[in-house]
């Protein structure tokens, strides 16, 4: 499993705007190999720095699978636009990329259960 996070600073007042843009994109994701989820976050906004954080996370099979989905056409067509609201960042998105070593889940029965990944 490989976990994909981009951090953005988004000037204060374009939060809607921005939050739309990706409401309207058409990402392909679920048609994109070793794609397991995706999900935009919404942080605090901190004023005195004048920006509202959000994050886009997404979930793969591994770290190739999201190397090949950033080399494909869908990863193209879903970022054409990128550059059209350059005035909403505050600098360039922040990238992060995890392989993740332990979880704790729930699991479906309710209790806990730990989880180990392999180092890859």
């Amino acid at each position: 499993m490989y976990f994909a996070m981009n951090r953005f600073k988004i000037a204060i007042g374009h939060e809607d705007a921005f939050e739309n843009v990706w409401k309207s994109r058409d990402s392909s994701l679920a048609e994109v190999p070793g794609f397991k989820e995706f999900r935009l976050l919404r942080g605090e906004t901190i004023a005195d720095e004048g920006h509202t954080l959000f994050v886009s996370s997404s979930t793969w099979e591994n770290r190739d699978a999201f190397v090949a989905w950033t080399k494909s056409e869908n990863f193209r067509a879903a970022h054409k636009n990128a550059a059209d609201n350059r005035a909403m960042y505050l600098g360039p998105p922040k990238f992060e990329g995890f392989l993740p070593l332990r979880a704790l889940d729930r699991g479906l029965s309710g209790g806990e259960r730990l989880i180990k990944y392999p180092r890859a």
